[in-house]
């Protein structure tokens, strides 16, 4: 071989393990990427898991009161009915 071909070999080598040193850069940054994405989404599913329990909370302490005024609205009726049974 002669020195030109050996030289146009170790040129093309020289570019090829940069092109690997290049990929294996970009696939930690990928990887990297990704691993920031699926810490944000587990972060985000946390955060909506604790916001819909404290909306069920709200929501169940809610109907609780609706409930008891329900009653309460009933036992005026039932009393107003009763008086004006009594005045009749």
């Amino acid at each position: 071989m002669s020195d030109e071909h050996t030289n146009l070999l170790e040129s093309r080598v020289k570019e090829l393990e940069d092109k690997i040193e290049n990929l294996r850069f970009s696939r930690r940054v990928l990887m990297n990427l990704i691993e920031r994405i699926e810490k944000d989404k587990w972060d985000q599913l946390s955060k909506l898991e604790w916001e819909n329990k404290k909306l069920q909370k709200n929501n169940s302490r809610f109907a609780r009161t609706l409930l008891r005024k329900n009653r309460q609205i009933i036992e005026m009726e039932t009393k107003l009915q009763k008086v004006a049974a009594v005045k009749q």
